[in-house]
């Protein structure tokens, strides 16, 4: 009796204490949010939000006249107050979880990205893991707005394309929340994002007119790299520079660039591998950089007549490709340090590691130690294959 009395009592303790789902939340009550856009609208913020429209995203045959998103905006005088005012307009609560992409609008970043930092860090909905980018004369309303092929979610173009190209081509750069507040709070390194624009007619942008059309005439591109000062926008970085940025920050991992011949041709050779080491030291009481980068390429389109069979050939290939990358790399580190005046480098992060000493001397006038500082830089370039074929086949047609 006394069991059977003690097993009731435990049941009941159990039946008190999980008493169900109570956080629960239904599917059909949220709004699946997978982009974030901020603007400023005078002395307010814009925010616009991309969120999933089921019904239109899912594949049906014979298609559907449902947008595949909704975009939401509203205006508050901090972020999470415009945010919550989207209460007003969307039937649904928003969940964060999902978030793809954070789009920053120009004018936004020049003022300062704290406050939006602030408030993405602290929303305990979110993960940490969506791309942060910065838009190139447009709104990020404009850009979450437009309407992309093949990926029905523009969040999800954006998401991919960046993905794919930081990994194929040396001019995008992936930034997450984590990697972009360590930069702007830790001493040594600046931030840096990349760009995307707005490309052809963007009255049509958000229209289904512009997914319907072969020439497509409203589409999103990620264009060069925004250098920062702490949270505030100060510049951009062009094609070339962008090169060389990510080079020295050894995040090539593989990429396209042609080579010019003494015939006027040209070579065109696809890195397959870069390793690039930034050593910071001291020489007589100063800092100095010396920068290494290894790379390894393999040639991928012939233009020209020369003997790619001739061992010498190849040497001056190798040369040339090595003399135009340390061009970028120069490039990007002149404008910084003169014309920008700011360590977007990560030079003093070297210096820091290589040599502590040196560093607790000088941290606190880094700026002008940095803008005057001495940069060596090496560039090794291996051609290691030719492809199926030695020389172009091309030449025989001109005989």
């Amino acid at each position: 009796m006394r069991k059977k009395i003690l097993w009731v009592c435990i049941a009941s303790f159990f039946l008190l204490v999980l008493n169900g789902c109570w956080s629960r939340k239904e599917l059909n009550e949220m709004a699946f949010t997978v982009a974030m856009g901020f603007d400023k609208s005078d002395d307010h913020y814009m925010i616009s939000i991309q969120v999933v429209n089921p019904s239109g995203a899912a594949s049906k045959k014979g298609g559907g006249n449902e947008a595949p998103i909704v975009t939401y905006s509203t205006e508050g005088t901090s972020v999470f107050e415009a945010l919550r005012k989207t209460t007003t307009k969307s039937p649904r609560k928003l969940y964060l979880s999902h978030m793809r992409v954070i789009v920053i609008s120009e004018e936004v970043a020049k003022e300062g990205i704290g406050k939006v930092l602030d408030f993405l860090s602290r929303d305990h909905d979110m993960r940490t893991d969506f791309f942060i980018v910065v838009t190139k004369d447009a709104t990020a309303q404009e850009i979450l707005k437009t309407l992309t092929l093949l990926e029905k979610v523009p969040a999800n173009t954006m998401f991919a394309s960046l993905e794919s190209s930081s990994k194929a081509w040396a001019v995008t750069g992936k930034v997450t929340l984590d990697n972009l507040i360590s930069d702007i709070t830790n001493e040594g390194k600046e931030p840096v994002l990349t760009g995307i624009k707005l490309y052809g007619e963007k009255e049509i942008a958000g229209s289904k007119e512009n997914v319907e059309r072969i020439d497509k005439t409203a589409f999103l591109r990620y264009e060069g790299l925004a250098a920062l000062k702490k949270d505030k926008l100060i510049g951009w970085l062009n094609e070339d520079e962008s090169k060389g940025y990510n080079y020295i920050q050894n995040k090539v991992k593989s990429t396209v660039g042609y080579v010019s011949c003494p015939d006027g041709g040209s070579v065109t050779l696809e890195v397959i591998h870069t390793k690039s080491k930034v050593k910071g030291k001291a020489e007589k009481g100063k800092p100095k950089v010396e920068i290494q980068l290894q790379l390894e390429a393999n040639v991928g389109e012939v233009q020209s007549s020369i003997d790619l069979t001739n061992e010498k050939t190849i040497r001056d290939l190798e040369m040339r490709s090595a003399e135009k990358i340390k061009g970028f790399m120069t490039q990007v580190i002149r404008k910084a340090q003169k014309k920008y005046k700011t360590d977007i480098l990560g030079f003093g992060n070297a210096i820091h590691r290589d040599n502590p000493k040196l560093w607790n001397k000088i941290k606190k006038d880094w700026d002008e130690e940095f803008v005057d500082m001495d940069v060596e830089v090496n560039v090794n370039v291996k051609i290691r294959g030719l492809g199926t074929i030695s020389n172009s086949f091309l030449e025989s047609i001109k005989e």
